[in-house]
């Protein structure tokens, strides 16, 4: 396999750094069981953990590059014997690389911009009602694919408690995870800092990375997905269907016991069987789409989405995150669990509606304004806040090849999910 590299010619490094702790403690303590590298595919071509952190000393270069190969999944840390965490390393690893002026990579610019335009003021949408103490988070991804379930969501929430408010924007987990620590910092702190000073004290997300990001940087606010808020009321469905079918958990929270549980009451509540796959919960694996590992190694990312085809044999995946949805409905049947909520029998029938990029993004800016003009709130806001990404390249093209795509799309395909 070709190593990853970054898009800058050989020669010194700028701002060296220090070898990261996790590298240090890796090549200490790691005993080369190969318990990590049994489900994963990157280990097995890159060499087990401490073979890596070992390299670093000798060419950190290609221990920093081989690191954006890695999907950041945490299998290898759920099931280390000795309590390592492998994700931790490779995930300093690339803050390193950046640091160093050696983790810029063209493959990575249409990630980037994705998020630079959910963190926009052409995109972004604070609404916040008074005495608003709680906002619905829904991440960049669901609002596109799927706006008129996340507006249904928004009101079913809105009917408990009047005061929830909602927000448009990105938590920046791309750049976080690719190593552009200082620039997610700002902007991630830029949202946390104006909802704390708007009163807001709860957060509730339906993306399980914004999950992760409030959890471990949105320090006092509380996090809770939605899906523990709607499993805690016992809602029981006008229908009861009958059926099997099988549960993604989003690596990000393979963690989080308590969501896992959350989902599945929410699709027994259905009258659904759930058959679990070999790997789920704790050990569940990668969609293929995590740590952008696909820009630069896509055939190493494809085998996470092989294995799920196998493990599913040919039962209906439920999963509830939008990402997860979108990459393995491409190779199997794949619904989110919004989807069941809302329509169930058009997602069990495999009718879900659900858009595709570049018609995502004119949904997302049709669910603004729609929101936008119902809105009640006594405080409101688009986010100017800007700071440019290090090292992210300007294309003065691109607008007008975006335009031209979404343009197309329309024409093609028309609308989805958002009536006027």
């Amino acid at each position: 396999m070709r190593m990853p590299t970054a898009d800058h010619p050989p020669g010194k490094e700028t701002s060296p750094q220090m070898r990261p702790d996790t590298v240090r403690e890796m090549s200490e303590r790691c005993t080369r069981c190969g318990v990590c590298r049994k489900n994963c595919a990157f280990l097995r071509e890159y060499g087990l953990p401490a073979d890596i952190a070992a390299g670093y000393g000798n060419n950190p270069a290609v221990a920093r590059a081989a690191a954006f190969a890695c999907s950041l999944c945490g299998l290898c840390t759920a099931v280390c014997p000795e309590d390592l965490d492998p994700a931790r390393m490779f995930l300093d690893l690339r803050r390193d690389a950046f640091a160093s002026g050696k983790g810029d990579f063209a493959a990575h610019s249409r990630l980037l911009n994705y998020e630079k335009r959910g963190t926009s003021k052409r995109y972004t949408w604070y609404s916040l009602p008074a005495d608003c103490e709680t906002v619905f988070f829904p991440g960049c991804t669901l609002p596109g694919a799927r706006p008129e379930t996340t507006r249904r969501l928004y009101e079913r929430l809105r009917a408990d408690d009047a005061t929830v408010g909602i927000v448009l924007d990105c938590c920046c987990k791309p750049s976080h995870d690719l190593g552009r620590q200082e620039y997610f910092e700002a902007m991630f702190s830029e949202l946390r800092r104006y909802l704390l000073t708007a009163g807001v004290r709860n957060v509730l997300v339906a993306c399980t990375n914004c999950f992760a990001i409030f959890s471990q940087y949105g320090e006092g606010l509380v996090v809770k997905t939605v899906y523990e808020y709607l499993a805690a009321r016992a809602c029981i469905p006008e229908k009861q269907h009958s059926g099997i079918v099988t549960v993604h958990d989003p690596c990000v929270i393979r963690m989080e016991a308590g969501i896992h549980d959350a989902a599945r009451t929410l699709i027994r509540a259905h009258g659904l069987t759930i058959r679990e796959m070999e790997h789920s919960g704790k050990r569940t694996v990668c969609c293929g789409e995590g740590g952008a590992a696909g820009c630069v190694a896509g055939d190493l990312a494809r085998q996470w989405g092989r294995l799920r085809i196998r493990e599913a044999r040919g039962d209906r995946i439920l999963t509830y995150c939008a990402g997860c949805a979108g990459s393995l409905s491409i190779l199997t049947p794949t619904d989110h669990l919004l989807d069941l909520l809302f329509e169930p029998e058009r997602t069990l029938a495999g009718k879900a509606l659900v858009s595709r990029a570049p018609v995502t993004y004119l949904n997302r800016l049709r669910l603004k304004r729609r929101l936008r003009k119902n809105s009640s709130g006594a405080r409101t806001r688009e986010r100017t806040f800007v700071l440019a990404p290090q090292a992210n390249r300007k294309r003065p093209w691109f607008r007008l090849l975006f335009l031209m795509a979404v343009l197309s799309a329309v024409a093609g395909t028309g609308l989805a999910g958002i009536s006027q």
